[in-house]
């Protein structure tokens, strides 16, 4: 195995499925619906990387571009804006067959000020901050230790209060959590734990708007269903999402393949130790992947993955790197792709993993190989310009340094 990269096939043992019909294709319509009643809703691109695709001997190579969701540059307001307009529904006894956009927006008046909480690494943030505002509420952002100032910066910019603290990620979580109580906030996390449960699902079931835009989106094109996902993961909810909803879609999920970056990898863990215990990272959780940085996974996300994805791997800083300088310098005419640093990680592992001989144990046991057709998210774009320059552009976080 070449340096700083691991797997495990899932060989994870249960008496019983955990069930996915919250992910099901009927609810992700729903969902879908919902997100397009949004003025600003636009499909988001998903780019046939044609050339690369030959150059790495596969079949197809398949990028959802998250960059251009909402004007945000990332996916996760899918999953803020239905759980913040979930609650508000809830609330105003708004019906299932009146959820719009329009609709919570006129709830204001019944509801008054409501205050939204929560902790995030930048993109969850900045989407949940964003949704709070332009329905007319306020909220409340804690980051962990070391984020980026602009990221900081953008949630900001939505008339939030911002704060980075000196805390990990999921020590940040738990003051966010304990400032609700306190205060009487509306905490909306995406990670769950006894007696706060419904709120993840709802933001677990938020991200499936893009699964099923890429899900049309081949069907559309015609285009053959991907054989392997790969899909990053910080607490899980994104992976398990589109995992359950692949899974739903297609009667049976392609190969889901999980990428954590090997200095946080809760979930890599939690595979390999089959115990039947969710296993935590501790620590000040450094890796440039800085959404994926978060120690303690999701349990419900760690159910769907543990029922449904084929493999779960870890990665070095130095890969997500060279996906983001990959995808920034296309061959010939494919489409360049604007990728951030966890946006970029699992292309960017998997394009170590099919060139790099010494990971050959590992492509074969993926089974890539000439009829593979792969897809990847690329879940957010340039949110830390500063630091996508430094990689694009002078090369930093290389094979050589790392």
């Amino acid at each position: 195995m070449s340096k700083n990269f691991d797997y495990v096939i899932n060989n994870c043992q249960k008496e019983q499925k955990y069930d996915i019909e919250f992910l099901d294709l009927k609810t992700a319509k729903e969902i879908f619906d919902f997100h397009k009643s949004f003025p600003v809703y636009q499909e988001t691109p998903l780019w046939n990387l044609k050339n690369l695709a030959k150059d790495l001997g596969v079949a197809k190579v398949y990028v959802k571009d998250e960059a251009y969701r909402f004007d945000l540059n990332a996916f996760k307001v899918l999953g803020g804006a239905l759980a913040v307009g979930k609650i508000i529904a809830k609330m105003a006894d708004i019906p299932a067959s009146e959820f719009t956009f329009e609709n919570l927006k006129n709830a204001k008046e019944k509801l008054g000020d409501l205050t939204f909480v929560t902790a995030t690494d930048g993109n969850h943030g900045r989407g949940l901050a964003w949704a709070a505002n332009v329905l007319g509420y306020k909220s409340v952002v804690y980051m962990p230790k070391g984020s980026a100032l602009e990221r900081a910066e953008n949630i900001r910019a939505e008339n939030s209060e911002c704060t980075i603290t000196e805390l990990n990620y999921d020590d940040a979580v738990r003051l966010a959590n304990k400032q609700a109580e306190e205060k009487g906030w509306i905490m909306v996390q995406d990670t769950a734990w006894p007696g706060y449960e419904e709120i993840p699902q709802w933001i677990m079931q938020g991200y499936m708007t893009l699964g099923y835009e890429t899900y049309l989106q081949l069907e559309k094109d015609k285009e053959e269903a991907p054989t392997h996902i790969f899909l990053q993961a910080g607490v899980g909810s994104l992976a398990a999402s589109i995992c359950g909803f692949f899974a739903n879609a297609y009667g049976s999920a392609p190969k889901i393949v999980v990428v954590e970056p090997n200095t946080v990898d809760c979930i890599y863990r939690t595979a390999k130790a089959n115990d039947g215990e969710i296993h935590i990272v501790t620590g000040d959780l450094e890796t440039i992947m800085a959404g994926l940085a978060c120690g303690e996974p999701n349990p419900f996300a760690w159910y769907v993955l543990r029922d449904h994805a084929y493999a779960f791997l870890t990665c070095p800083n130095y890969a997500a790197a060279d996906g983001m300088r990959i995808l920034a310098s296309p061959l010939n005419d494919d489409p360049r792709v604007i990728s951030g640093e966890s946006g970029a990680a699992p292309f960017g592992c998997i394009v170590n993993v099919i060139n790099d001989n010494k990971l050959l144990d590992l492509k074969n046991k993926l089974e890539l190989d000439e009829n593979s057709r792969l897809l990847f998210v690329n879940s957010e774009g340039d949110t830390d310009q500063e630091n996508y320059r430094d990689v694009v552009w002078y090369g930093k976080f290389n094979r050589f340094e790392d």
